[in-house]
Formats: C-alpha cells, sequence, structure tokens
C-alpha cells in the first residue's frame, strides 16, 4: 500500500461520517425552524464548538501557523484580538440575543430579528441587511471553496475542477439534507478533530527536536526575533491586529449559533467551552508555526502556509497523517456549511416567506431551504471555477464588512430602547461602503488608512445608528416595552 491510499482511506472515512450525520439530521429535521435553527435545541458543547469550528476556518491550520513560521510569536496578536472579541461577544450578545429573538415573534434569522425588534412594516431593513449577507457570504463560500479544493489538488492529485466538485458536492450534500442541526453536528467534531490536531502535531514534532525547551533554544539561535512578541510591532499594526475581535459581534453565521442554544441557561457553560477550545486551538497554531521553524530551517517551504500538511506527512505514518490533513479540510469545510445555510436561510425566511408566499407551510419551506443551498452552492462553485478571479477580493472585506455592518446594529438593538429603524439602516449602510472605501485608500500618503477598515468603519456605524435614531420619531411604546420584557426575563 502506498502513503496515497492511507490518507484517501482515512480522508474518505471522515466524509462518509460527514454524509451520515446529515442523514440523522434529516431526520430529525420537521419544520423550518428546525432547518434554519436547529429547533433552538444545541446543546451547549455542540453550540460553543460549532460557533469555534465554523469561525475559525482553515485559517486556524494553514495561515496562522503558517504565519508563525515566517514571522514568529509576534504574529500572535491577531489571536489575541480574536479571543478578546469573542469572549466579549459571548458575554455581552449571545445570552440577551438567544432570549429577544425568541420574544421578537421567534425571529430565525438576523434580518428576521432588525425587522421584528423595530417594528419594520416596509420590510426595507430585512432586504437591506438579508442582501448585505448574500453578497459577502456568497464569494466568502466561493473563496473557501477554492481553499479546499487546492488542498484536494494537492494531496490526492485531483485536477482543480475535480477536487472543487467533489468538495463542494460533499458539503452541499450534508447541508441540503440536514440544514442547521447536520452543520452544527459535523462542526462539533469538526471541531473536536481540529483541537486534537491542534494538540497532537505539535507535540510530536517538538518531542522529535527533543523537546519544547530545546526547540524553543535552537529557535532562539536561529533567530531571536522569532520568539519576540514586539518585533516589528506599531501602534497602528498592533490596533489593527486587536480590532479583528470587533468582527464577532456582526457575523450572522455566529450569531445564529446564540440565537440556537437550547437555553438562554445554557450560555454561561457553553461560554467556558467555547473559550476554552478557542484558546487551546490558538496556542496550538502557534505551536505548529514555531515547531516548524525549527523542523524545515534546512528545507524552508515554497509555502508558508502548508507548514501544518508538511509537518504531518513529515513526521507520521499515513494513517494519522491522513487524520490530520482531515482536520485542515474539516476546519474549510466547518465554515463554508455554515455560510451556505445562512445565504439559504436569508433566501427562504427574509425574501421567499417575505414577499412571496407569507402563509407557505414549514413543509415547503423546508424544500424552498435545501434548494437555496443548492444554488448557493453552485453559484459559489461557478465562481470558484477560476480560482484567480478578481471577484474572490472581496472577501478581504466580508469579516470587516460584517463587524462594521452589523456589528453596532446588533449591540445597540440589544441594550438601547431608543434605537430606530432608520438609524439601524444607516449603520449598516454607512459600516459596510466605510469598510470598502477605507480599504481602497490603504497604502496611501497618509499612515492612517493603513489601520484595518474594521476600526473606522465600526465608529462610524455606531454614530450613525446613534445619531440618525435621536434625530427621527421615538420608537414606538410596543417597541419599547418589547425592548422591557426582554430586559426583565434576563
Amino acid at each position: 500500500m502506498t502513503i496515497e491510499y492511507p490518507i484517501i482511506i482515512t480522508f474518505v472515512g471522515y466524509l462518509v461520517l460527514t454524509m451520515l450525520i446529515g442523514v440523522i439530521a434529516y431526520r430529525a429535521t420537521r419544520s423550518l425552524s428546525d432547518y434554519i435553527l436547529g429547533g433552538r435545541r444545541l446543546g451547549p458543547g455542540v453550540a460553543a464548538l460549532s460557533v469555534g469550528a465554523s469561525d475559525m476556518s482553515g485559517w486556524l491550520l494553514l495561515g496562522l501557523p503558517g504565519a508563525v513560521y515566517l514571522s514568529g510569536i509576534s504574529q500572535a496578536w491577531i489571536g489575541i484580538g480574536l479571543v478578546i472579541g469573542a469572549w466579549l461577544n459571548w458575554l455581552f450578545v449571545a445570552k440577551r440575543l438567544r432570549v429577544y429573538t425568541e420574544q421578537a415573534n421567534d425571529s430565525l434569522t438576523i434580518p428576521d430579528f432588525l425587522e421584528n425588534r423595530l417594528a419594520d412594516h416596509s420590510g426595507l431593513i430585512r432586504v437591506v441587511s438579508a442582501i448585505t449577507i448574500l453578497v459577502f457570504f456568497i464569494f466568502y463560500t466561493a473563496s473557501g471553496l477554492v481553499g479546499g479544493a487546492i488542498l484536494f489538488e494537492k494531496v490526492f492529485g485531483l485536477p482543480y475542477v475535480t477536487a472543487l466538485l467533489l468538495g463542494g458536492g460533499v458539503i452541499m450534500a450534508y447541508t441540503f439534507m440536514g440544514g442547521f442541526l447536520a452543520v452544527s453536528w459535523t462542526d462539533f467534531f469538526q471541531g473536536i478533530l481540529m483541537l486534537l490536531a491542534l494538540i497532537i502535531l505539535p507535540w510530536a514534532v517538538m518531542n522529535e527536536l527533543g523537546g519544547i525547551d530545546q526547540t524553543l533554544s535552537t529557535l532562539k539561535e536561529m533567530d531571536s526575533t522569532k520568539l519576540d512578541f514586539f518585533h516589528d510591532f506599531s501602534l497602528l499594526g498592533g490596533l489593527s491586529l486587536l480590532a479583528w475581535g470587533l468582527g464577532y459581534f456582526g457575523q450572522p453565521h455566529i450569531l445564529a449559533r446564540f440565537m440556537a442554544i437550547d437555553s438562554p441557561a445554557s450560555v454561561p457553560l457553553s461560554r467556558r467551552i467555547a473559550m476554552s477550545w478557542m484558546i487551546l486551538s490558538l496556542i496550538g497554531a502557534v505551536g505548529v508555526g514555531l515547531a516548524g521553524a525549527v523542523y524545515f530551517a534546512g528545507v524552508p517551504l515554497e509555502n508558508a502556509e502548508t507548514v501544518f500538511l508538511a509537518l504531518s506527512q513529515a513526521v507520521f505514518n499515513p494513517w494519522v497523517a491522513g487524520f490530520l490533513i482531515a482536520a485542515i479540510l474539516s476546519a474549510i469545510m466547518s465554515t463554508i456549511d455554515s455560510q451556505l445555510l445562512v445565504c439559504s436561510s436569508a433566501i427562504t425566511e427574509d425574501f421567499y416567506k417575505r414577499w412571496l408566499r407569507p402563509h407557505a407551510q414549514d413543509n415547503e419551506l423546508v424544500w424552498v431551504g435545501r434548494f437555496a443551498v443548492v444554488a448557493v452552492a453552485l453559484f459559489a462553485m461557478f465562481i470558484a471555477l477560476n480560482p484567480k478571479s478578481s471577484v474572490l477580493d472581496l472577501v478581504s472585506y466580508a469579516w470587516a464588512g460584517f463587524g462594521a455592518a452589523f456589528g453596532p446594529v446588533i449591540i445597540l438593538s440589544l441594550y438601547w430602547s431608543r434605537l430606530t429603524r432608520n438609524g439601524a439602516l444607516a449603520g449598516i449602510v454607512l459600516g459596510a461602503l466605510t469598510v470598502i472605501g477605507w480599504k481602497q485608500l490603504t497604502g496611501g500618503p497618509l499612515g492612517i488608512f493603513d489601520l484595518y477598515e474594521i476600526v473606522p468603519g465600526f465608529v462610524i456605524a455606531t454614530l450613525a445608528c446613534i445619531f440618525i435614531s435621536r434625530l427621527g420619531t421615538p420608537p414606538s411604546q410596543k417597541v419599547v416595552l418589547g425592548f422591557r420584557r426582554m430586559e426583565s426575563e434576563l
């Protein structure tokens, strides 16, 4: 048996498991609430790891280890920013959003919640927010499919298009069948797989190099700057890296997990599980990068982001390497499936049900949701057919765009009874436009434009929400009473 067969067998076994989860979830899906939010019955462990896996994506196993491999531990600042942002999101948003979305006419999506929370009978805020979600996520999904296909191509020697169709087809199939439950359960197992991989790999490599102390000592002799936390650190650069944490408040696929937790009382336990997973995973990813810098010192890698993959194949037998490669692909898949489902939810709940068939039965809506998954997946795969397409550059806006467009609106909707429909609209539009406009000025004569675009976007969106809300007609008594009822339940 050659080295490829154990890897193929291990990985095919993993894909079969994801399809099995899709079949089981299909049998548990009976209503639109089940398909979009899992019937709001996610346990704390599943919710926690589903948030982590869908959030971190391939960046955790490819991007961060590669950055640390090249530049050292100073690249961990972004991880610190993400940990702070994720913790604050769990602490200040999760419980309130869980309670309020159920009270606000059992809202199933973020656009649905904003419409109900702000009593917007025109449907304008639902349309604007749903379109924003669809545009960003379709290109985000396409980019993820490109990453998965390139990895398939490298590991298994498949043609790019075949790899794209295989990876996209599997994700589309289990998301089509099981909806939110399938996505959350697969994310749960993917989260476990990612954590195990990030613990096992750096430990095994450093053990082969003589232990942690010996590895770090060797690295210090090679290049002491790689162990300097403040190497090439600047105030603007550090603020930009830490500011990544602001993005959490506006990510629809993460907020959906908060809405789906089985009970507000489960939030504290879920938060502890999620943050423990995240911190351990980030430490492991940094460890992979540092270990790779020592292990491959004599023969540097052509592509730094393959350090996880290269170490897996160099240190372990093919069966274990197959398990670790599955972890990389699971990291990519766990984000794509979440994005597909959010897009499907927007099409079903925020367009089809809201404008075309307000009285449609649940069974009809579930099937509309399933076919929406297929449509979005096929469109994303069409974009991904050209991995160098310029439209994929839009992905660089996605995290900042969601964070700036939705973050201030979500926070204010949960903590400020005075927020109005027009204020929220101004925040969403100006937040997204600021991110796009600021990005175009990066590298200009004024160094301030090198600041990560989420910072000005978040600030301007927040000010717009507050200013426009105070300028216009105050919310109705019904809206204020709904806000107070949410607070009283907390």
